[in-house]
């Protein structure tokens, strides 16, 4: 059964705007299967088939030959070289947008043949696994504990653990080793479950390269190759001359919240609402969907934290440009809604205001929180808003 996605309307408008259109993301996030169901009658080749990759490799003039129309080209980064083939196809017919659709798992091999030989000529587009508003409604209320895959989410998240078991193998197999020199895999191993432990925290390098025993250059580079595999993503802090010393390291988050209680040993909601990482589960869960709503529906915005070493802070900071408007949030795990948060909000809220156009631009502040619905309260311009709300 084929869920829609939100994405697909943004991947339409693509289609008529580039020759080639790339939509990366996650493997197992549902991109193979949402081109398809949109292009049910477009030819498809994956590359993960060693018989295909092993006659583009053999012959890439006669197999581009074989699909003068369209055609779906999945997991392309496993042949490199098509890039330059894709060039010389859409230069010698460059009005036919949407020919050829590329699919795959790891957007720095996408980002490098771009560059090198599709600049002007392709639109790239991410598809993540399910936001809540697309996830069947009886596993929404166990999207922080299994995640939001759609081959999890559509069968009732039954087999998680052994699912997530084999993910993460296939992930480190197929997506990262055949591309990146990782080094030593164990080590590796350890960094993406120290990672897991610490989510929603700031990216501290030298901490993490002194618990595993590697360099923290190495660290940096074996985060950049998770962000490139849409394992994890960095949500950098507002950097603004407000006259503060602000903090700038990033903080990291995963794409799914399921992998991190997978990774760190979370298996039922008991263990995860009494364990101390409910509050950073809740957050991640809310950061990510926030960002999938904006990736999968080509919204133009911006988002950031906010830290000082005052200790004023804003968990979510957005910049709508279209709207041109500024969200100050901060989010709780908990369900009862206190003032004092909304007090603390405000105040950070009113010094960051002054470094956006005042005159060009409106702002709100809100608690996302569990608990009920609340508007304008303690006082005008602030609304508590329960989570289910938030996340559509």
């Amino acid at each position: 059964m084929y869920v829609p996605r939100n994405a697909e309307k943004l991947l339409l408008g693509y289609l008529s705007l580039f020759p080639c259109v790339a939509l990366t993301g996650p493997r197992q996030s549902g991109k193979s299967t949402m081109v398809r169901h949109i292009l049910p009658d477009v030819p498809y080749v994956s590359f993960d088939d060693p018989d295909e990759e092993l006659a583009f490799h053999t012959d890439p003039k006669g197999f581009m030959s074989k699909f003068p129309g369209r055609v779906i080209l999945d997991e392309v980064q496993r042949v490199p070289d098509i890039y330059r083939y894709l060039k010389m196809a859409v230069d010698t017919n460059p009005g036919i947008m949407g020919r050829f659709i590329l699919t795959g798992s790891n957007q720095l091999s996408f980002q490098k043949g771009i560059s090198e030989s599709l600049a002007g000529r392709i639109g790239l587009l991410c598809l993540l696994p399910f936001e809540h508003a697309e996830m069947p409604q009886e596993t929404r209320a166990g999207q922080i504990l299994f995640g939001g895959y759609p081959t999890l989410a559509t069968r009732n998240n039954k087999g998680a653990k052994e699912w997530f078991s084999s993910y993460f193998a296939t992930y480190l197999e197929k997506d990262l080793r055949l591309v990146f020199d990782l080094g030593k895999l164990a080590d590796f191993q350890i960094l993406v479950r120290l990672l897991a432990a610490r989510t929603s925290q700031e990216q501290n390098a030298s901490s993490l390269s002194r618990e595993i025993g590697v360099s923290a250059n190495t660290v940096d580079k074996w985060i950049s190759v998770l962000d490139a595999g849409f394992l994890v993503f960095s949500l950098q802090s507002f950097h603004a001359n407000l006259g503060k010393r602000l903090i700038k390291r990033p903080k990291t988050y995963f794409w799914d919240t399921g992998l991190v209680c997978h990774l760190t040993g979370i298996r039922d909601m008991e263990t995860l609402e009494g364990g101390p990482l409910a509050g950073a589960l809740f957050e991640n869960l809310v950061v990510a969907e926030h960002l999938k709503q904006t990736r999968h529906n080509g919204k133009d915005r911006e988002s950031w934290f906010y830290r000082d070493n005052a200790g004023n802070e804003i968990d979510l900071l957005v910049h709508d440009r279209e709207l041109r408007h500024v969200s100050f949030m901060e989010i709780k795990s908990a369900y009862t809604a206190k003032a004092e948060w909304a007090y603390m909000l405000e105040k950070t809220a009113n010094m960051i205001q002054k470094a956006f156009d005042a005159a060009q631009t409106t702002y709100s502040c809100q608690i996302v929180y569990r608990g009920e619905t609340r508007k304008n309260w303690p006082k005008t311009g602030i609304d508590f808003i329960n989570v289910e709300e938030f996340l559509g």
